[in-house]
């Protein structure tokens, strides 16, 4: 765990329906609907027709212009983000609160607001007790059939990361642990074997054995919250890890300028990278330098949020008792440390931000955001715009700080209208 705008109304889309609307949430998944949309591909911005029935894309028609009176919003897949620790309100592992099957619901739905129609639910470093219910409830959530299977998988941030200061960020140290395979079969189990990635620390004793393991079951290893030397790095990757959790985040403020776990990550080619692009947990300088190593193809971008994220600007006292305020720039704050107290943005603004800071196009921004987490995690049948696939769609505008989402998709249905 490293350290929402209003959105405009009207999305001015001509939509053709030939069944049931679903004006709000509760209404999503009661029936199959048939229907098309008209906008501008988040490709090139040229004008397309989208037609989707029982949940896929059917067709997609390049146009000579759009309809009169169509206003000009972009269609783009739905973003895939694979971090998140809890939203709007509600938390999957730290922060208070019980977790609830009406929690996870909650949580979902909202992110639909945003734009995210696909999400890993993240549990951050904890006891082997709240691994194991928190994980049930998740599995149970996932089948929920009103989610259209927006929750993909699971992502467990520790509890086997770095003891040490810095590099174990919030995560409470009285649980960080050795990797246990038999306690993390359990977790695996307790999840309904859905489990899709692991952060684990490669330096930790166990950890080059543990990450075979995770490989070979299936399970993606990324390296995070941890001081891994440039061989114990290499050699984890060797081993089977193929992403870093938010790199630059999970890092102590005092290192080598020499040996320190940057440099090694940045300069493996194996290594994919997720970085938090709300704007606060890396310096813009940070975000170009890692895009200009890693590039398009193997960056994600993840929103790390917590769950503060979709809550209005304001003050609020966190589990610990601490006074936490979301400032309107959206900055969640620890007012008592003076430091961030993780992320309370949507992936949304991190699409954004990212564009404004590195230069890059709509079009790979989007694919950092969706079609890269999902060939990470074998999500085969979203991420991108064709025939044949989900029909998880979102509608925007580009603002100056987060994309406006006019309306949502997930498997066809409209989840959310501005």
């Amino acid at each position: 765990m490293g350290n929402i705008s209003d959105f405009q109304l009207s999305s001015g889309l001509i939509i053709k329906r030939t069944l049931n609307t679903f004006p709000n949430f509760s209404d999503a998944g009661l029936s199959n609907t048939q229907e098309s949309v008209e906008g501008l591909s988040y490709l090139d911005g040229s004008p397309v027709s989208i037609e989707m029935e029982n949940g896929k894309i059917t067709r997609i028609e390049r146009l000579k212009e759009l309809p009169q009176g169509t206003e000009r919003v972009y269609i783009a897949p739905g973003l895939i983000d694979n971090q998140v620790n809890g939203y709007d309100g509600v938390t999957f592992a730290l922060g208070g609160g019980e977790l609830s099957a009406e929690g996870v619901k909650k949580a979902t739905m909202a992110q639909w607001k945003a734009g995210v129609t696909t999400y890993l639910p993240t549990l951050t470093t904890n006891s082997r007790e709240l691994f194991l219910k928190n994980l049930a409830i998740l599995a149970e959530a996932k089948e929920d059939k009103d989610l259209l299977g927006s929750i993909a998988g699971f992502h467990l941030e520790g509890p086997y990361i770095s003891p040490e200061d810095g590099y174990r960020g919030a995560h409470p140290r009285e649980y960080v642990r050795k990797p246990d395979w038999e306690e993390f079969l359990d977790f695996y189990r307790a999840s309904g074997e859905n489990i899709l990635q692991v952060t684990i620390a490669p330096e930790v004793e166990g950890g080059a054995e543990f990450i075979q393991q995770c490989t070979g079951l299936g399970v993606k290893v990324a390296l995070g919250h941890h001081n891994g030397s440039k061989d114990q790095i290499d050699q984890a990757v060797s081993n089977g890890a193929v992403i870093c959790t938010h790199l630059g985040n999970g890092c102590a403020n005092m290192i080598s300028r020499f040996f320190n776990p940057l440099w090694p990550q940045l300069a493996n080619d194996r290594l994919m990278a997720s970085i938090i692009g709300d704007g606060f947990h890396l310096l813009p300088e940070q975000i170009l330098v890692f895009y200009k190593i890693k590039g398009t193809e193997k960056t994600i971008l993840t929103s790390d949020a917590t769950s503060y994220a979709g809550l209005p600007v304001g003050k609020y006292t966190s589990g610990e008792g601490d006074p936490i305020e979301i400032t309107p720039e959206g900055k969640l704050w620890n007012i008592a440390q003076n430091g961030l107290y993780g992320s309370a943005s949507p992936l949304a603004r991190g699409v954004v931000h990212v564009m404004n800071v590195t230069g890059c196009g709509l079009k790979d921004a989007i694919q950092m955001a969706g079609a890269n987490p999902a060939k990470l995690y074998g999500l085969n049948d979203r991420g991108v715009l064709k025939p044949g696939r989900r029909a998880d769609l979102i509608l925007f505008t580009v603002g100056d700080k987060v994309l406006d989402i006019r309306k949502t998709y997930v498997a066809g249905k409209l989840v959310y209208q501005a």
